[in-house]
């Protein structure tokens, strides 16, 4: 984060009493089943994230509205085509010198009424034949307005989804910058997966849906209006007519849709649970194998595929019944149409190439209206995975960051009956008073949960205080920024974080502008020197993302290194040396005495062997100290501290107490 000035091996490490929720991570699809709590109110805030890039939706709108009404107008021109081909067809059956008239006189006076009424919307000259000169320009003028018409369509897609990825670019940004906001008690209560799942796979998924559904929506609105405007221009009674079938389309749809959404989410369900059986299974395998229980393992593997299989199949198969149903009901749009406007060419109230055209138009009208009930659910996921967004977006900051600075001289650390607690209604530090001098080392010691970590996280001000104050050389650092306290302090964990690089710049990130006998001196004053020559690259080798190339030991001298580089005003250790050997063990505490001399440094230890030369030891219980003094004063009042060293050494403890 970018607040984080300090050389913390781990600055995001969670307190021992901070909530923590387990359970598992989202998968590459998280959000996908989820359905959004407030669905309105959470696509008018996506669409107004899109309000910045209205100047390119609006030519994206403009752009489409020319493209369908070229679209459009395509079949109604192709009708003219066939009323051409028609009219050359019946003309040159007829007798040249003829009149139009004539033959429409001879029809009516033969009884042929019906193909009077044919001839007469017909603009043929009999004794001529088809017009071919004038077929062509209207194939090439529809030509021309389609190949103008992708053109638009073809603009419009690149300048939506350039849009669209704005506004996801914006979003991100957004995301990232509220990350650097939000106060470490945030991740505390979110599952590290959760958080990355919000800001990766639900942000992907946003994108997803945006590009495929916000293009598709839009040209299949404009599509329906247009067709709709040329349908009734040709015949109000048959756009009436077809418009029958739009609400028991809509009926069938919304019904199949409710019954497959069911479905869906049962799949996810046991998807995310075989998902689990299967991680679960393959991480502690060798435990299996031990246990010999492969086949219990592997008849609860076949119950929950089977129970996916169910589900899928199910799911797959009723959701995809829509599109068939939406077929059925335009074929049924289309017999109807074609009935009725057959009747009507055959008693002369339409032209064929006007039925030509509707019928064009009834397919192109149901063709959106399928797109659309397909996306359902597509859409409702993209929300859902918004709605999850804009939840980290409006989650709680941190408070504003004071302009004062603070600069470490002396090192004198006081706790200033300070208080403090994870949930209100869980107090752990209650009216807690403490003086580190200038120099000194303390030592923090007692049970797990007594509030050690939480300690020196309130020093580095990772939590506010809800009462009371800590001074560092007489400064609140409440009246600070965080990065001044942080950058003179420097803190080691006893869990390491090491990034993706070689040794030398894991070491330099202590203090980037260290030169190369920095590094090396610090390394070797840490014991790093020794076994980086072991490796084949030295300095130079790569560090992987799980660190797995070096031992948990090697990567802990590695972080005291970089603590030792940084060289800061104040030192907090916690359990710096726990993953090390014993030989190892005592050489790096003569090198973290040297680096201690002159500073004020809090060390956590649970071995009480390391802190014996302490100069103060704090015990703690339940957030409150209940002890201190020297290693030979606890020891000789018998209490708490005297009872957590006879745990540990009580072979050596009557021996101490009567030297």
């Amino acid at each position: 984060m970018s607040e984080n000035k300090a050389v913390p091996v781990k600055a995001n490490e969670r307190p021992k009493h901070a909530p923590t929720h387990r359970g598992p991570g989202h998968g590459p699809m998280a959000g996908s089943g989820e359905k959004a709590a407030n669905f309105k109110v959470s696509v008018r805030r996506l669409l107004g994230h899109l309000r910045p890039q209205r100047a390119g939706i609006l030519l994206a709108v403009t752009l489409g509205v020319l493209s369908v009404a070229l679209s459009v107008v395509g079949p109604k021109i192709l009708g003219r085509a066939t009323d051409i081909m028609l009219s050359g067809i019946i003309g040159g059956q007829m007798p040249a010198g003829v009149t139009k008239q004539q033959v429409i006189d001879r029809a009516v006076a033969e009884g042929n009424t019906d193909f009077a009424d044919l001839l007469r919307n017909l603009d043929f000259v009999p004794g001529e034949g088809i017009d071919f000169g004038a077929i062509g320009s209207v194939l090439l003028l529809v030509l021309v307005l389609y190949v103008v018409s992708f053109v638009f369509s073809y603009i419009q897609g690149w300048v939506l989804n350039g849009a669209v990825q704005k506004s996801i670019y914006q979003m991100r940004r957004e995301v990232s910058e509220k990350l650097d906001r939000l106060p470490l008690v945030y991740f505390d209560r979110q599952p590290r997966g959760e958080v990355l799942s919000r800001v990766t796979n639900d942000i992907d998924n946003v994108s997803q849906t945006l590009q495929q559904t916000l293009s598709q929506l839009l040209n299949s609105l404009l599509m329906v209006i247009g067709v709709l405007i040329m349908m009734f221009w040709i015949s109000p009674i048959l756009a009436l007519v077809a418009l029958i079938s739009v609400p028991i389309a809509m009926v069938v749809v919304s019904v199949i849709g409710k019954r497959s959404q069911k479905l869906f989410a049962q799949n996810w369900k046991s998807t995310g649970e075989l998902n689990a059986h299967i991680e679960e299974a393959y991480s502690g395998h060798s435990l299996v194998k031990v246990f010999g229980r492969q086949k219990e393992v592997q008849a609860e593997f076949r119950r929950r595929n089977q129970e996916l299989y169910k589900a899928g199949f199910g799911a797959q198969f009723i959701s995809g019944i829509i599109m068939p149903v939406m077929f059925f009901v335009g074929n049924l749009n289309y017999v109807v149409i074609a009935v009725v406007g057959g009747l009507w060419v055959a008693s002369g109230r339409m032209n064929i190439g006007d039925v030509q055209a509707f019928i064009q138009y009834s397919r192109q009208f149901t063709q959106p209206l399928t797109q659309v009930a397909s996306m359902a659910n597509l859409l409702q996921s993209g929300v859902a995975s918004a709605e999850r967004v804009f939840e980290l977006l409006d989650a709680d900051e941190m408070t504003e960051e004071p302009a004062g600075e603070l600069k470490v001289s002396r090192g004198d650390v006081v706790f200033d009956h300070v208080s403090f607690s994870y949930k209100a209604d869980q107090p752990l530090i209650q009216d807690l008073s403490l003086t580190a001098q200038p120099g000194q080392t303390v030592a923090i010691v007692g049970p797990t949960g007594a509030g050690k970590t939480t300690l020196v996280n309130l020093i580095m001000r990772f939590y506010d205080l809800d009462g009371g104050r800590i001074l560092i050389d007489g400064v609140d650092i409440a009246s600070v920024a965080r990065g001044e306290v942080r950058g003179n302090i420097g803190m080691v964990l006893q869990d390491t974080w090491l990034f993706g690089g070689t040794i030398r710049d894991n070491i330099a990130y202590g203090r980037p502008d260290a030169t190369e006998e920095d590094i090396l001196a610090a390394a070797r004053a840490t014991f790093v020197d020794r076994f980086v020559h072991s490796l084949p690259d030295g300095y130079d080798t790569v560090i992987d993302e799980e660190g797995s190339n070096v031992s948990a030991g090697e990567k802990q001298l590695i972080t005291i290194a970089r603590a030792f580089l940084a060289d800061p005003a104040l030192l907090i250790l916690d359990e710096a040396t726990s993953s090390v050997d014993t030989r190892t063990e005592l050489l790096v505490q003569h090198a973290m005495a040297a680096l201690r001399t002159g500073r004020t440094s809090f060390v956590i230890a649970h071995r009480l062997s390391t802190i014996r030369d302490a100069d103060l030891i704090l015990v703690m219980e339940e957030g409150r100290i209940v002890e201190q003094g020297t290693h030979h004063e606890l020891l000789e009042s018998r209490g708490a501290y005297y009872e957590l060293y006879q745990s540990q050494f009580n072979a050596a403890i009557e021996e101490e107490t009567a030297a």
